[in-house]
């Protein structure tokens, strides 16, 4: 049998990270149990590590690579005593106490449980992809969109997201191009209207992307009619992916509440309990509104004391057996 822990964090990025630097400091000597670097989803150091520039996390006037940030987090959280494990959990048993993680076949046990496994913004497919995100390539415009002033961009997407990052967009770019493999919009009648009325936005309908150019910068893309096949080049400088988003719940299925719809795990409001008394949930996996470093970062701090109040009320407290 393994020892008990106090807790057991399943994923790292900002809200993983943040929540083992609190629950390292109050003495709970967590488990951070960070996944592997070769997964596509809940990678160590989470959607961060594929971040060139960072300029919104604050403490950083000058900007910040993704991936020092996540370092220099992860230090922090192994200074005030966190064990990082870089495995990815396969197994989570949440019906009786003390919970049990596994990885493959090395069973871990904790009183109480922080997830914090992220989210993935889905992607086109395209082989380019991975080389060209974050230099050209983008999937968050509140992210980067500082980064394209004066420029001409594109955003693939038709749903509220895509609407929304092509009118922020907007603030920045010259010309934002809409492209949509249909020929009308899912989003909403409003962020419609706003849409059609903004003249910085064309609209390039029933077509895709099959092709990103650029070597180590992005400089331009290939678009194919879903009508007839007929491809074109456009000549853009930025590409923003806004097709949705999948959160890395799959683990957590029939085990924690989560939208049937979306599959981001649910937790109370103005909380991070989930549905099981000793389980914690933060960041993007949680999180389908405003999926930020800061906000995840955050609410790995509320996890962080939810799981400390919860231990102190529920397990710390209990009298020891005669």
């Amino acid at each position: 049998m393994s020892e008990v822990r106090d807790v057991i964090i399943i994923g790292s990025g900002p809200a993983g990270l943040t929540a083992a630097i609190y629950t390292a400091r109050a003495n709970l000597a967590p488990l951070l149990i960070e996944g592997e670097p070769s997964s596509t989803s809940d990678q160590p150091g989470g959607q961060l590590m594929l971040t060139t520039d960072v300029e919104n996390f604050p403490g950083f006037p000058d900007g910040v690579m993704g991936p020092d940030l996540m370092q220099q987090m992860r230090s922090q959280a192994e200074r005030f005593g966190t064990e990082v494990l870089t495995e990815k959990v396969t197994e989570v048993d949440f019906s009786e106490r003390p919970f049990r993680v596994w990885v493959r076949d090395t069973e871990y046990r904790a009183h109480a449980v922080i997830v914090s496994t992220g989210a993935q913004s889905l992607m086109l497919g395209l082989e380019s992809e991975q080389r060209l995100i974050g230099h050209g390539l983008s999937t968050c415009a509140t992210c980067d969109g500082f980064f394209f002033r004066g420029q001409e961009i594109a955003v693939v997407g038709g749903g509220d997201s895509a609407i929304e990052e092509a009118t922020f967009l907007t603030k920045f770019a010259d010309k934002v191009t809409i492209i949509h493999r249909r020929d009308e919009l899912r989003a909403s009648k409003i962020m419609q209207d706003r849409a059609f009325a903004n003249p910085k936005i064309e609209f390039l309908w029933n077509s895709k992307v099959v092709e990103i150019h650029g070597d180590d910068k992005l400089s331009g893309v290939v678009v194919e009619s879903t009508v007839d096949g007929v491809r074109s080049e456009l000549d853009v400088t930025g590409l923003f992916v806004a097709i949705g988003h999948r959160p890395n719940t799959d683990l957590f299925r029939g085990k924690l509440a989560m939208h049937p719809d979306t599959g981001y795990l649910i937790t109370r409001p103005d909380s991070s309990y989930t549905d099981v008394d000793g389980v914690f949930a933060c960041g993007d996996v949680q999180d389908d509104v405003y999926r930020q470093a800061i906000t995840a970062a955050g609410s790995g701090c509320m996890a962080a004391i939810d799981a400390e109040r919860w231990l102190e009320a529920t397990v710390h407290s209990a009298p020891s057996p005669a």
